[in-house]
């Protein structure tokens, strides 16, 4: 099967390109697996008419599927030293610009507002923290749904009005 350019790769696909750069022998090694093991992950899955075994990629993503729980794809991001944004399913359909733009303006002033709070008293606690990077998360998830829409054309240009008879 051959995917596009904006198909996602298939989890036997990421460890294929991972193991091009990574030793098989190494990744089994520090896992304490077979190295055959590790390269199955690499293969197309048996319902595939491939030989390929459920690859860790593949039950991370089926437990983030059954509990519904980003926290997971959270974690996970910030291993690899990242942060998870989660796409939005519902793009708005074509809309004015300026109160798009103006809820992103807004969503970065509550979160500079945030900020303005914690740190009113020179120190920031562990909660004040949270709450920060709650904010920063929402901010982040807003404006990643604007340049989502915008990708996806819901904001072209307007089309001119047309007068009405008084």
């Amino acid at each position: 099967m051959q995917t596009h350019d904006s198909d996602p790769m298939q989890s036997h696909e990421v460890m294929r390109e991972v193991l091009k750069k990574t030793s098989a022998k190494q990744v089994a090694s520090d896992m304490n697996l077979s190295l055959s093991l590790i390269y199955k992950w690499a293969e197309p899955p048996e319902d595939d008419s491939g030989s390929g075994a459920s690859s860790p990629l593949d039950r991370v993503g089926q437990l983030i599927r059954i509990t519904n729980d980003v926290r997971i794809a959270q974690w996970v991001c910030e291993q690899a030293d990242g942060f998870y944004i989660r796409n939005p399913h519902n793009l708005p359909p074509t809309v004015t610009l300026i109160p798009v733009t103006n809820d992103i303006v807004q969503e970065f002033a509550d979160m500079l507002a945030t900020i303005a709070r914690a740190s009113a008293d020179n120190a920031i606690s562990k909660d004040e923290a949270k709450t920060i990077r709650r904010r920063w998360e929402e901010l982040k998830s807003v404006t990643e749904g604007f340049v989502k829409a915008a990708e996806s054309g819901n904001y072209g240009p307007l089309k001119p009005e047309t007068e009405t008879e008084p």
